[in-house]
């Protein structure tokens, strides 16, 4: 793995490269799985049969799989809300919920590419933008150079 080592806590050492930091990003939410069940925790804890029933299509053995593997990466605590059975609610880290937030870039791109309707500002109908900016300087950096593009025009809100 490109010299990263496994923690105990099963993260990867921190990257030294942004490649490596994207290959671990991958590693942890490249599941479409994964993602789904990021999206259905947005909006605040959820029990298995719930997730079960936002998510059509996944098998209890897998969700149970992605619940455990989300939980070790420290995406998701699990709290038990029954002894007998044993039952558990889920709910985001703000390692989680930060993930999260890229969520509808990632839709936005998907209904970009099939052709569909991207995501829209409520209020005004323009098609939103993800970028990168820097909350110390507030200013918007190219994402290859991390530097201030020179052709954007900043607005400030």
């Amino acid at each position: 793995m490109h010299g990263n080592h496994i923690r105990d806590n099963g993260c990867m050492d921190e990257p030294s490269t942004p490649d490596a930091a994207l290959q671990e990003a991958a590693e942890i939410a490249g599941d479409r799985w994964v993602l789904l069940a990021l999206g259905a925790l947005r909006d605040g804890a959820r029990r298995f049969g719930d997730l079960s029933a936002d998510m059509p299509g996944i098998a209890p053995n897998i969700l149970i799989d992605r619940l455990r593997r989300m939980e070790r990466h420290g995406l998701i605590t699990s709290s038990p809300y029954s002894q007998r059975p044993r039952r558990y609610v889920y709910a985001l880290t703000e390692s989680g919920r930060e993930l999260a937030t890229v969520l509808p870039a990632l839709a936005g791109w998907a209904a970009r590419r099939a052709g569909r309707d991207p995501l829209l500002h409520a209020t005004c109908g323009t098609p939103l933008q993800v970028q990168l900016w820097c909350p110390s300087c507030m200013t918007v950096v190219d994402s290859q150079t991390h530097e201030h593009p020179s052709d954007v025009e900043l607005r400030w809100l």
